[in-house]
């Protein structure tokens, strides 16, 4: 399964952007050549009025009125609070979340099923016979997993090869300038031993990366802006530093350069970026094509050094 370089973050559907302006962002995300869409079933349940589902229901619309499936590999996630009792990864619950997505999705396949979050209480073996029977019904092509423990993948793929099924071909982290320490300790072992794809998402570290927020007194400027707040440390002005530098060498927004930089990575197939304007989504389409030199990325390294 060939993905774009980019993944684009459906959290935004029914949350930042209404339906049109959804509309609007896909189409020109898919003529600027990509074809990777991230989204999940509780996408966007935190927002006023929403109850989840908001996100996959504009993709379905979308889907229907542009008649474009076959041209985007489509990713979700399984296993979030969607109220009700209605989460986890229990074998019956798989099979009622993803008939909620299909029909939700408008589609009869998912290219990447992904488990958002894990659920100690039920057995990797339930979960990994459950999502291999979406596999034989043809429902889902592959599947994938998120915000699990290094261990946890380890036991599904082992027991996945032990019954000739199908186990996890990529690993959803948070991964950025800042937040590099848990991934590259904690994960890039079992990626490079499981040969998993990794998509790595807050690529740009809730919009810090941007170079928007460089003060408390720049978080009020988006509704995400409080989250930057954690990373308003030394190591975070440090780095803002380097891809100031390293964005003016090259005239591109320091969010083209920090993507970039995680594009340089081996073991990066692709970050979900998220935008809520075309001119936004321009600019950190251009990070696919950006050639930073060895030096660049050196200094990028040193500056977000843990």
């Amino acid at each position: 399964m060939q993905v774009s370089p980019l993944a684009f973050g459906g959290n935004v559907f029914g949350w930042t952007l209404n339906e049109s302006e959804s509309f609007r962002i896909l189409d020109a995300f898919l003529d600027a050549g990509f074809n990777f869409i991230d989204t999940a079933d509780t996408y966007s349940k935190w927002a006023e009025g929403n109850q989840g589902g908001e996100s996959e229901t504009i993709l379905g619309n979308w889907f229907r009125q542009r008649g474009r499936r076959d041209d985007v590999i489509l990713a979700t996630k399984l296993g979030g609070d969607m109220g009700a009792g209605r989460k986890g990864l229990k074998a019956g619950y798989v099979k009622e979340a993803v008939e909620a997505s299909l029909k939700r999705l408008k589609t009869d396949y998912i290219d990447l099923y992904q488990t958002h979050y894990d659920d100690p209480e039920t057995p990797v073996e339930e979960t990994m016979e459950a999502l291999n029977r979406l596999i034989d019904e043809g429902k889902v092509r592959y599947i994938g997993a998120s915000n699990y423990t290094a261990e946890r993948i380890a036991q599904s793929n082992e027991f996945a090869r032990q019954h000739g099924m199908q186990g996890y071909i990529s690993l959803q982290p948070l991964y950025n300038l800042h937040d590099r320490q848990q991934f590259e300790e904690s994960y890039l072992p079992l990626v490079e031993q499981e040969k998993l794809a990794v998509i790595s998402y807050y690529a740009l570290a809730s919009g810090f990366l941007s170079g928007k927020y460089r003060s408390k007194e720049d978080l009020g400027k988006s509704v995400r802006g409080q989250k930057a707040i954690q990373y308003l440390d030394d190591r975070g002005h440090r780095i803002l530093a380097a891809l100031d530098e390293v964005a003016a060498a090259h005239q591109v927004a320091p969010a083209q350069v920090a993507i970039a930089w995680q594009l340089h990575k081996p073991f990066i197939t692709a970050p979900i970026v998220s935008a809520t304007t075309e001119k936004q989504l321009a600019e950190l389409a251009g990070a696919a094509s950006l050639e930073l030199s060895p030096e660049q990325v050196a200094l990028l390294d040193q500056a977000s050094a843990y």
